[in-house]
């Protein structure tokens, strides 16, 4: 019998980290296991009843059925959380394109639809940067935190592309509006990014919003610029410049990582590129107001036609459907190989 590491505590990060994902596998046979004696049961209580002509006992025994099947999808899409880091908060930034007023407005309206989607998931939100406009919002970056809040939302990263009569307009006129959104992992502290002083522009400026008369008066927002790949980080949600230039390195170490990595993996494009221009041939979802109500994600093919309770924060179907894809590998529907951003 293997007795224990008797330096395992001695990186108490390394060893928590170990100590949850074995109580996570701990967790997922457990559900396995009762999910499985449940389904056993029931099919066996179905087969007693069907043999005694007991309809009323078989109907009753059926209708467990389909709890079951969602339990079983259920455990089926955590399965498709394995990969690094999908355990992890995660940073989303929501950032208007091609469409002027118009894509400010859907830039608001797709925070305010992920802010009811994770109002509904039991994750934590809060505003590190919010840049408002007067139809809508210029940027806005959210630091979410909850357990595999970023495997959740990494399918969300893309352009969203919008279609409606705009309210902008006096002639009633339909406007196609374009918003990107970047979701990047927040980093453990033990993971290492050269960062070199040299390339980085730093501007303070005094905050906006919510916080008080403080903000106002001292410059304590931070933005940093990093020159070489152009990543833009800003935050001034907290109170001292000390505070808010933290939190903006830990962001730009996470999106420098991430694109880093990214870059081994593609040979054309990398993260920056996905999102270098926010326009038509670049989306990855589409959400039709009119002439006609739909929301079809254009990688797996999955769609709705109920535009208002997506709106309203319910997206787990793009969600797990984009998890199921990407676990499976595949193209994305009705885009060819060699298609690029223009």
């Amino acid at each position: 019998m293997e007795t224990l590491n008797p330096n395992f505590w001695s990186d108490r990060a390394k060893a928590q980290n170990v100590a949850q994902a074995l109580a996570d596998m701990r967790k997922a046979s457990d559900s396995f296991e009762a999910l499985s004696r449940e389904f056993n049961d029931t099919a066996e209580l179905m087969e007693l009843s069907e043999s005694e002509g007991d309809l009323a006992m078989f109907a009753s025994s059926r209708m467990q059925l389909g709890p079951l099947q969602k339990r079983i999808e259920q455990i089926e899409l955590s399965t498709y959380l394995s990969e690094e880091y999908d355990q992890s908060d995660c940073y989303m930034s929501i950032k208007p394109g091609a469409g002027g007023t118009e894509s400010c407005d859907w830039a608001s309206m797709l925070l305010r639809m992920y802010q009811r989607w994770i109002d509904r998931s039991g994750f934590k939100a809060e505003v590190l940067d919010l840049q408002e406009e007067e139809e809508g919002i210029k940027a806005a970056t959210l630091l979410i935190k909850g357990r595999y809040v970023y495997g959740n939302l990494k399918g969300e990263k893309g352009v969203h592309r919008l279609v409606r009569i705009s309210p902008f307009d006096a002639n009633a006129r339909r406007h196609t509006s374009f918003s990107a959104v970047d979701i990047t992992p927040v980093l453990p502290d033990n993971v290492d990014v050269d960062i070199r002083d040299d390339d980085l522009k730093l501007d303070f400026f005094r905050s906006s919003g919510a916080g008080g008369q403080h903000v106002n008066k001292t410059s304590s927002a931070v933005r940093i610029t990093h020159q070489p790949s152009g990543i833009v980080v800003t935050c001034q949600i907290e109170r001292s410049q000390h505070q808010n230039r933290a939190v903006a390195m830990s962001m730009l170490k996470a999106k420098l990582y991430k694109m880093q990595k990214e870059s081994h993996e593609r040979e054309v494009r990398n993260i920056q590129g996905e999102l270098k221009n926010i326009g038509f041939g670049s989306q990855i979802r589409s959400y039709v107001f009119c002439p006609y109500t739909l929301v079809k994600d254009l990688r797996t093919g999955e769609q709705t036609s109920g535009v208002q309770s997506v709106m309203d924060g319910e997206i787990d179907r793009f969600i797990n459907a984009y998890l199921k894809w990407h676990a499976a590998g595949e193209k994305p529907r009705g885009v060819a190989d060699s298609e690029e951003i223009e």
